[in-house]
């Protein structure tokens, strides 16, 4: 748990957020692949950089602490913190994952864990009785987004840990979206939260990243066996880099939120608009489900526009808002899920859960509202298809 009341304090301060050694208030850069020793068997905490790194450390600690959990884990991406994850598993073992989850989640089950025989089932675990049916013997554990990408579905994560411990599983969220800021998987009764840090965590599209953080400490020595072994670990630079992006997450976050509940209300609003996702919208699925386990709706949106509306024209005619993969920044992004996040999943099961050709995805920036807004307005106005 973390040292401190208010989470705006941790974020600071929490982990290790100092040199002891030269009193540096930022932990230095340790750019070095292997440490001197003093003698057989006798080192100074450290051996080699894939084992340990003191700049990798901070962070670790630092996002256990933000999570309240037991260890932490930095890796060179989210999808190889997910990878690891998942290498707890054993071949003949099950995965349910949420009827909407992040492309690269789908693939890596699909195309990469299918070939040592771990299979997956597609869930609805927003539905807590369908969901429980969807357990069978050979499943071990849950995977869950809340909100889900891209339709920001959002689940009960305590009622689903509660359903899925009671038949021996691990619970595993991926917390992107909300951040620990906004919402704490573990204190919902998850044992292990995963991120792609690349996003709000880093803040700045500037760095790829994954993090990782286990409840007990028998998922940390297994983890930790598994990140030394398979190597995809995240380097110094990027750590620190990760630490000084984590630094600003509560002033970014709660402008994010500002600018991203007046987008869902603009949108929600206008008459081209056909259907807007937004947990943080009253009439939303899981509106009261989201307000109960986290601090608001947080950021991400998506949204269809009417059939008399080119999505292409759309994206081309806007000019602040930027057409790119990825999300998080401070910079507001839009992608089209179907050709870009989620184009690894197939066009029949992106039919099946919801995810259109029409659908669009925004993360909302920091940028001025307005700008934002009028951005969106005369992009929208461009793209109406007029018949002659």
């Amino acid at each position: 748990m973390s040292r401190y009341q208010y989470p705006e304090t941790a974020l600071i301060h929490g982990g290790i957020s100092n040199d002891p050694r030269t009193g540096a208030v930022n932990v230095p850069i340790y750019q070095t692949s292997t440490y001197q020793q003093d003698g057989l068997g006798k080192m100074r905490g450290y051996e080699y950089s894939r084992t340990g790194n003191p700049t990798r450390e901070a962070l670790e600690k630092l996002i256990a602490e933000l999570e309240g959990g037991y260890a932490g884990f930095a890796f060179g991406s989210g999808m190889a913190a997910i990878t690891a994850v998942l290498s707890l598993l054993n071949s003949g073992d099950r995965v349910l994952i949420s009827s909407n989850v992040y492309g690269g989640t789908f693939r890596v089950l699909d195309k990469v864990f299918n070939h040592f025989g771990i299979t997956y089932t597609i869930a609805d675990t927003a539905d807590l009785g369908v969901f429980e049916t969807q357990i069978t013997p050979d499943t071990k554990a849950v995977i869950i987004e809340s909100p889900a990408n891209p339709l920001m579905t959002v689940t009960d994560i305590a009622a689903v840990s509660e359903i899925t411990h009671q038949h021996g599983l691990l619970v595993i969220v991926d917390n992107t979206f909300m951040t620990p800021y906004l919402q704490k998987p573990l204190a919902l009764g998850a044992d292990i939260v995963v991120h792609s840090a690349t996003k709000y965590l880093g803040g700045h599209s500037d760095v790829v990243a994954g993090l990782a953080v286990v409840s007990t400490a028998e998922l940390a020595e297994r983890l930790a066996f598994i990140q030394n072994s398979t190597g995809g670990v995240l380097g110094p630079f990027d750590s620190f880099l990760l630490i000084r992006g984590i630094k600003t997450l509560a002033v970014r976050m709660d402008r994010h939120v500002e600018n991203a509940e007046k987008a869902a209300a603009f949108l929600a609003a206008h008459p081209a608009v056909k259907r807007v996702y937004y947990p943080g919208l009253p009439e939303s699925q899981g509106y009261a489900v989201n307000k109960k386990q986290a601090k608001n709706g947080g950021v991400m949106i998506s949204f269809e526009l009417h059939e008399n509306y080119d999505i292409r024209v759309f994206f081309e005619r806007l000019e602040l808002v930027m057409l790119a993969e990825s999300l998080g920044g401070v910079e507001s992004l839009v992608c089209h899920p179907a050709t870009m996040t989620h184009a690894s999943i197939p066009a029949e099961i992106r039919r099946q859960v919801g995810i259109t050709d029409g659908l669009i995805r925004l993360s909302v920036g920091i940028e001025n509202i307005a700008d934002i807004l009028a951005d969106l307005e005369q992009a929208i106005a461009q793209a109406e298809v007029r018949h002659a």
